[in-house]
């Protein structure tokens, strides 16, 4: 996978084993649109209402704009371009409302660009949402062959892949049993086992992975590599580092609409997780952090990263202590439990975490203002980059705040075997504390 550069126009004659080109995507949502509360559809006489509203604004002010104040453009997508390869797998990355299932709709045809041209060269079969395009009165026997039917598969080609895919999903026993009984999971695996069987030339997975088990997700993950191994190619939206890394090849960063970056998988992951990052400081104001999670409360005020003497730093060796201290405010209205902290590698993958929890006994609470002060032995990590995610919990059971990827500490070599044998990337993320013997026979 390559950013294009100049493409040709698509009318023209293109030599390329590209299966997908991408020039100038964009798209515009205009928001404020409609007014209905929580409706989702808008009856024909709201149409005419609205109509006539229009008219007779117009009447009585003929001089005066007619745009609402309400209205606001939002590019979901701005000039977005590159080109994916036959056989590639290629993940998509980026925080949520970067624009990625946007543009995984725009691939699948579901959704119209504003701007730009896309090239398709093969079938395309989607799996966006869990159950798209399933009948929940139907039953899963029945929902193979309707779901089959709007991916495009010839009633031949279901029944050929027929036990192939009732297989694959597990479902035997509720096959004739109605889609709307069957949990998120029985959905989500007839769902991905039709779309992955249809022999698409270009299989396009969002993150509804997630809602399998473990041993599942492994056959998905299996399933996938085996079509690209065809010489189909996969896009693959996913917030799992390690997973990306093990599954493709390249991967594609977008942020706030627009391509950041498009190459080899472990730069671009590299390069998302470390955005965000004020390198330079140990002192980090968290109040409007651009990699707080979407959607939660900024309780987090400041967090600040220091050695043993006391001095903030983001460098720690081997032998010395991490201390991090984090300020926090919570609103009245919130009773909060406990928070944690969460250390990954540069490149996504978790190395561990620890909490409040695992520090006292029940009945979970810590105070609505404070300070979190944590310590741990730097030993634990082997010399590298790790980065430092911190989240807070209320006894609602809800996630209140979250912040990912905030600080980047580095941790170098010491002697902490008192042997002179100093640990390297090569020895793994962690250091492991054993006692051996050895004995001659």
């Amino acid at each position: 996978m390559r950013q294009l550069g100049e493409l040709p126009p698509f009318h023209s004659p293109v030599m390329s084993d590209s299966v997908i080109q991408v020039e100038n995507l964009g798209k515009k949502y205009v928001l404020g649109q409609q007014q209905q509360g929580n409706s989702r559809y808008v009856a024909l006489r709201d149409v005419m209402a609205d109509s006539a509203k229009s008219v007779g604004r117009r009447l009585r002010h003929p001089f005066k704009s007619q745009s609402s104040s309400q209205q606001e453009e939002f590019w979901a997508l701005k000039d977005v371009s590159f080109e994916v390869k036959q056989g590639e797998v290629v993940g998509i990355i980026g925080r949520n409302g970067a624009g990625k299932s946007t543009l995984l709709k725009i691939l699948s045809r579901i959704t119209e660009p504003t701007t730009g041209r896309v090239r398709l060269r093969g079938r395309v079969a989607s799996l966006l949402e869990v159950g798209t395009g399933f009948h929940p009165e139907l039953t899963g026997r029945e929902n193979i062959f309707l779901n089959g039917a709007i991916l495009g598969m010839s009633r031949a080609e279901i029944n050929r892949k027929f036990d192939e895919i009732v297989d694959f999903a597990e479902v035997a026993r509720f096959l004739d049993t109605p889609v709307k009984r069957y949990s998120s999971g029985m959905y989500m695996r007839l769902a991905f086992a039709v779309a992955a069987h249809m022999e698409p030339e270009i299989l396009v997975v969002d993150e509804v992975l997630a809602v399998g088990d473990a041993a599942f997700q492994k056959k998905c993950l299996g399933k996938m590599e085996n079509v690209s191994k065809e010489g189909r190619t996969v896009l693959f939206v996913s917030h799992n580092m390690g997973v990306l890394q093990g599954l493709v090849q390249s991967a594609i960063w977008l942020h706030e609409g627009e391509l950041k970056c498009a190459g080899s998988t472990k730069e671009t992951i590299s390069n998302y997780l470390s955005s965000g990052l004020d390198l330079g400081s140990s002192n980090l104001d968290l109040s409007n952090h651009r990699n707080r999670l979407l959607g939660m409360k900024k309780i987090f005020k400041k967090v600040s990263c220091k050695a043993e003497n006391g001095l903030s730093t983001l460098e720690f060796h081997q032998s010395e202590e991490i201390f991090l201290d984090i300020e926090y405010h919570a609103p009245e209205e919130i009773n909060l439990a406990g928070a944690g902290i969460i250390f990954s590698t540069i490149e996504g993958i978790r190395v561990g975490s620890f909490n409040t929890y695992m520090d006292s006994q029940p009945p979970y609470r810590i105070p609505r203002h404070g300070r979190l002060s944590f310590q741990l032995p730097a030993r634990q990590f082997n010399p590298g980059t790790f980065l430092l995610t911190i989240s807070l919990g209320s006894h609602q059971g809800v996630l209140e705040d979250k912040v990912e990827n905030c600080v980047k500490i580095t941790i170098n070599p010491s002697d902490i075997y008192g042997t002179g044998y100093l640990l390297s990337k090569e020895d793994g993320v962690a250091s492991i504390s054993a006692k051996s013997m050895v004995e001659e026979i």
